[in-house]
């Protein structure tokens, strides 16, 4: 029996900043350690919305939220405190991992599955800025699935475009995410995003968004299209200068104003709500601080995927706490109706992670509005 009520917002809301402990942890397709984000999470289905939900954390193993093992037909009761208030299932192991390429790498070292139908990438898995402490970013586990073998560090447009066209074949994966650490050159990544996503269009019809920090120069915009980047993510973070220079030090060598005028530039290639970013909420920003450069992206057509910050074992921020979901609720529900009102709801991208919204509730809180 279900005890209580509550909102699909609301629960994920919950769930995300508090995560959940699972009875079965190998119940469904496998949770994720390390690497680039989402990273120890695990994905579940509540109310026909996928959600990545931590478990390996450490507010994860003291959340009062409780998973039960799968019934016979796949279903599982979520409990609060003893109390079942919803039900969840998980999507099923992709197909597609048990592939190999040619010469013996598993396709789950090449991309891995998020969320329900998101096929994603780290085409280059080492970043300028990891190895150094005075310049990496506080949150960033780019090497740890690296350095425990689970992926490789580049990989090749080839390989890319065999995987995907497995996963959409195997698995009916809908989109795809290219992001990568940043390489030594002035493009920022972009030269080797544009490679990889026409690679991948060659072989198979899947929308793509593509990751990076702002290019040197906004030609790479027109050309990351032209090679079949459907959408574009360039990723905040953190929002203002001393929480980004704390947290941040080497990326914020790349000053806002610049991520502004790259926003600018890149919204009339991709299109309204097809640029976006990543706003992760409780790194210290206020979150009047996110509301106003929300207002402001949305004026510019850039959609902000704001999402709560969920520490990541073997960072520095490990210990860091998890944003109260009363402060991700006072956050998620204006910023949803500025994109409901802009006509910029997530539903309406093409491809990346405010198409997929399983890390934050922030689309479950649109669907909430529009209805």
């Amino acid at each position: 029996m279900i005890a209580a009520a509550i909102s699909t917002e609301q629960l994920i809301n919950e769930l995300q900043s508090c995560g959940v402990r699972l009875v079965d942890p190998k119940a469904g397709a496998d949770s994720r350690r390390g690497g680039a984000g989402p990273s120890d999470h695990k994905a579940l289905t509540i109310g026909g919305v996928t959600v990545m939900a931590p478990v390996h954390t450490a507010p994860a193993f003291e959340s009062p939220y409780l998973v039960e093992k799968p019934d016979a037909f796949g279903v599982s009761r979520i409990l609060r405190d003893g109390f079942a208030i919803a039900e969840a299932s998980f999507p099923s192991q992709p197909r597609f991992y048990a592939l190999q390429t040619a010469d013996g790498i598993p396709y789950s070292k090449i991309a891995v599955l998020h969320g329900r139908d998101v096929l994603a990438t780290t085409v280059l898995q080492s970043c300028i800025r990891y190895q150094s402490r005075t310049k990496t970013c506080q949150f960033c586990a780019i090497g740890q699935s690296l350095a425990a073998g689970r992926t490789i560090e580049r990989k090749s447009p080839a390989q890319l475009a065999e995987v995907a066209k497995a996963a959409v074949e195997l698995d009916g994966v809908k989109h795809m995410v290219m992001t990568t650490g940043t390489p030594a050159t002035p493009d920022r990544g972009a030269a080797i995003l544009a490679e990889s996503a026409a690679a991948v269009k060659a072989a198979v019809a899947l929308p793509i968004q593509a990751q990076c920090e702002p290019p040197d120069d906004d030609v790479w915009f027109a050309r990351m299209k032209e090679a079949g980047v459907d959408a574009l993510g360039m990723h905040l973070e953190a929002v203002t200068p001393e929480v980004r220079a704390r947290i941040m030090p080497g990326k914020a060598q790349v000053p806002l104003d610049r991520y502004v005028s790259a926003f600018q530039a890149a919204v009339p290639v991709f299109g309204r709500g097809q640029v976006s970013t990543y706003i992760l909420a409780g790194l210290g920003d206020a979150k009047e601080a996110i509301l106003a450069i929300c207002e402001k992206l949305v004026a510019i057509g850039v959609y902000p995927f704001v999402a709560p910050f969920v520490p990541i074992s073997g960072t520095p921020l490990e210990s860091h706490p998890t944003p109260d979901p009363q402060f991700m609720h006072e956050i998620l529900r204006p910023l949803a109706a500025m994109l409901v009102a802009a006509g910029m709801q997530s539903e309406k991208v093409k491809a990346g992670c405010s198409k997929c919204g399983a890390c934050s509730a922030l689309s479950a809180y649109e669907r909430g509005i529009s209805a």
